[in-house]
């Protein structure tokens, strides 16, 4: 899952990142709603947690630029009021939900994998194709009845290929998905991570190249 938190308070949104990128989630971060405005119109994000009082650009504008351009993108809103009509008006004008601060991160972390299951086509909560059963929220992964430890980089990337249903996933595309706008679009680490992978998971390979197109399971 590809995140992007816009947060104004520069330790807290590090803190939600650092949080979030332990859960195998892709974490890009921005302090100001110009520059979410700017990554949001070239990166595709499952989900955007977006502070609501945000300098340069408020966070109701952000907000209705992602549903203005009509994007499979879910929005949930952070403010530091927990008024009633704050949080309807940041419905109406368009959030897809609405969090107060101070929050529990547990609730931020299951709201944030609501929101990305919305973001895409709808698949039961545990995913299941080859005899491996992936569980997102519990990061848990299972192999015909076997528990399987992974790094997080290293579900998140089984993640991405079992949401894939079979279909080819480009190392672009798991790039996009599995890293941050930080990683070298040059570097071998999806090559790598998918090989470590393979071995963890073990035999008989359910993880299958295909020459000059990716990945599939």
């Amino acid at each position: 899952m590809r995140v992007l938190v816009v947060e104004d308070e520069q330790l807290l949104a590090e803190a939600v990142a650092t949080g979030l990128r332990r859960e195998a989630m892709a974490v890009d971060v921005v302090y100001d709603g110009e520059a979410a405005l700017q990554r949001i119109a070239v990166n595709d994000y499952d989900v955007v947690v977006l502070d609501r009082d945000l300098p340069l650009v408020h966070g109701d504008d952000v907000c209705r630029s992602v549903v203005d351009q009509g994007l499979a993108t879910r929005v949930i809103m952070l403010t530091a009021s927990g008024d009633i009509s704050d949080r309807v008006e940041g419905l109406e004008i368009g959030a897809d939900d609405y969090l107060p601060k101070p929050f529990a991160f547990s609730e931020l972390v299951a709201r944030v994998r609501a929101l990305g299951r919305r973001a895409t086509v709808p698949l039961p909560p545990v995913l299941e194709r080859a005899g491996i059963s992936l569980d997102p929220g519990r990061r848990e992964v299972i192999r015909d009845g076997r528990p399987v430890q992974l790094a997080p980089k290293e579900f998140a990337v089984l993640e991405v290929l079992m949401r894939a249903g079979g279909a080819v996933v480009s190392a672009e595309q798991l790039l996009e998905k599995a890293w941050d706008e930080h990683t070298d679009p040059f570097t071998n680490v999806v090559r790598v991570t998918v090989m470590t992978l393979r071995r963890k998971l073990g035999d008989p390979p359910v993880i299958v190249t295909v020459p000059g197109s990716g990945y599939r399971v």
